[in-house]
């Protein structure tokens, strides 16, 4: 082939493809994912994987727990308003509060970020916020994947998943079903707003008020409607994980899509039902917007949205008190809000 050839030939990057931008994103990540380093993670990027010593984070006889999610059309927010610094927080909160619910202490997260056209500047924005989100679940970011695709993703659209292993002693993993009986008590833990459920709805609610994410909040003070909706999810782990390792906490549900109704269950042996009261905690003035704004049945708002509730705790009714005590000492908001009953 001639050089003429060589110069007119056709390359990855005229395909739409810059591994030069890719690479540049890799060096802006190495420092994030090293502040999230802990016991038992060695966070250096770039090998073709990640390792994880489980003796040198504490363990003797673990069992491994795994969870994988995304944000899900909450980043179309992100993506509208140009906002990216939060939605790496929602990315880990998902995954990691998960198997928090199982009982699992969060050890390592990996991500993957695809989109059309690689901006490195974005991307590292991104993944300061996925790190960010690793360092409030206590985890260590040892790896990931960054996919461009063009036409596959158009304009600035692009997607996030993220993956988490975590680890419980053997023997100590939730729920602990055949402990719980009707009378023991449910303890509610604030959310920060709709955390990442239920953003197709929102952004119809957004688009039938004639507002756009650039306008005041109606519902926060000071805020843009597009910031107070990317309020981000918050992480539960630092708060319940002493709990669950004292053995304070029977079962967890962590308050995602189907709200409290659908996902309470999901922690419960069959022989027990749950009784929850609505009036029982604060409702965020988010809800009461998108309610009234979009004339949402109350029965749809419950199994949409996690209506100001973002995990809830079974515990015996003798350590109600000391279980609020600490979780509010720890910075969450904490309540009574129900109790398990039979049948």
């Amino acid at each position: 082939m001639s050089a003429k050839q060589n110069e007119t030939g056709l390359t990855y990057a005229g395909a739409g493809v810059d591994i030069e931008a890719g690479d540049s994103l890799v060096q802006a990540i190495k420092p994030l994912a090293k502040s999230t380093a802990r016991p038992g993670a060695d966070t250096g990027l770039g090998g073709f994987g990640g390792a994880f010593d489980l003796k040198a984070a504490g363990f003797s006889d673990p069992v491994l727990v795994s969870g994988t999610d995304g944000v899900g059309t909450k980043l179309k927010l992100a993506i509208s308003t140009g906002i990216f610094d939060t939605v790496g927080i929602d990315l880990v909160a998902m995954c990691v509060n998960d198997i928090l619910a199982q009982g699992a202490e969060p050890l390592f997260f990996l991500d993957y970020f695809a989109t059309g056209k690689l901006s490195p500047a974005r991307g590292a924005e991104i993944v300061s916020g996925i790190a960010e989100g690793c360092r409030q679940a206590g985890c260590a970011l040892i790896g990931g994947e960054t996919a461009e695709m063009p036409g596959l993703y158009a304009g600035d659209d692009f997607d996030l998943a993220g993956f988490v292993v975590g680890a419980a002693e053997r023997g100590a993993l939730l729920p602990r079903g055949a402990d719980m009986g009707p009378g023991d008590v449910l303890v509610g833990l604030a959310s920060s707003g709709p955390h990442s459920n239920g953003y197709s709805l929102i952004r119809r609610v957004a688009e039938h008020a004639g507002l756009g994410f650039d306008a005041p909040a109606p519902f926060a003070g000071g805020a843009t409607l597009g910031q107070a909706l990317l309020a981000p999810t918050r992480i539960y782990v630092k708060a319940l994980l002493p709990l669950i390792q004292a053995g304070q906490v029977k079962g967890l549900a962590h308050i995602t899509g189907g709200g409290i109704t659908e996902n309470t269950p999901r922690m419960l042996p069959d022989h027990l039902g749950f009784e929850v009261d609505y009036a029982a905690f604060r409702r965020p003035e988010v809800f009461s917007w998108l309610q009234e704004t979009g004339s949402i049945a109350e029965a749809e708002m419950r199994r949409t949205f996690n209506c100001g509730i973002g995990m809830i705790a079974a515990v015996a009714p003798g350590d109600a008190d000391s279980v609020c005590e600490a979780l509010n000492s720890a910075g969450e908001t904490a309540t009574v809000i129900g109790e398990l009953k039979a049948g």
